[in-house]
């Protein structure tokens, strides 16, 4: 009955048993460990602009830096003399109450006289403007486009005229008082644009006028 226990007891054992102590000295306790990965960074390949975007890039460029033509920049800004002439009719209350801002515009009254003394002029200047340079595909867009923005421009100016017509504030009371304000609004408006536009044109610049420049890059 012993001897079989014993029996038993040997089966039981390893055949292979490794000292502690070797395990120890021989396999240190970091080689036991699960190893760490080692990760490497990914290049990323940098993707290269094609040449077509860098050729549409310089030759934007140098549409911009171009010039644009005395020709171009002398009849744009003498298209915006059209709703400026036709505008002064608005600065009346303004000249009246301030006598010394009409001698600001003294030197225009010669010019003036002789747009006034030719029958129809402003007719005359609308359709030549219109027809003879917007229409005209001669003409860059450049100057087709200060020529329409001008057009547009005195074409706003006759609404209020056509409203104080219909409604007839009188020459007292609130419409009175109405109606002189806006004179003077757009008065200022009007010479606003003028000199914007005049000054941006001699510059070879394009003048984005309010309420104006939409319109008339529809138009075109």
């Amino acid at each position: 009955m012993s001897s079989s226990i014993a029996l038993l007891h040997l089966s039981a054992t390893p055949k292979t048993l490794i000292p502690k102590s070797y395990v120890c000295s021989s396999f240190p306790s970091s080689t036991l460990a699960a190893p760490r990965s080692i990760s490497f960074p990914q290049l990323v390949k940098r993707k290269s602009k094609p040449k077509s975007n860098i050729t549409c890039m310089s030759s934007y460029n140098n549409n911009t830096t171009t010039p644009t033509p005395a020709t171009d920049r002398l009849i744009s800004a003498v298209a915006y003399t059209l709703p400026f002439f036709n505008s002064l009719q608005y600065g009346r209350y303004l000249f009246f109450q301030f006598p010394k801002l009409g001698l600001l515009f003294e030197p225009l009254i010669p010019l003036l006289s002789l747009y006034r003394s030719m029958p129809y002029s402003s007719f005359v200047a609308f359709f030549a403007l219109y027809l003879g340079v917007v229409r005209n595909p001669s003409f860059s867009h450049y100057v087709r486009f200060n020529a329409m923005q001008a057009v547009t421009l005195d074409v706003l100016l006759v609404l209020p005229l056509l409203i104080q017509r219909i409604f007839s504030p009188g020459r007292a009371g609130l419409g009175y008082k109405l109606m002189v304000w806006g004179h003077n609004g757009i008065f200022v408006f009007s010479v606003f644009c003028f000199v914007y536009s005049v000054v941006s044109s001699i510059l070879g610049r394009t003048p984005y006028l309010p309420f104006v420049a939409d319109a008339a890059a529809r138009q075109l």
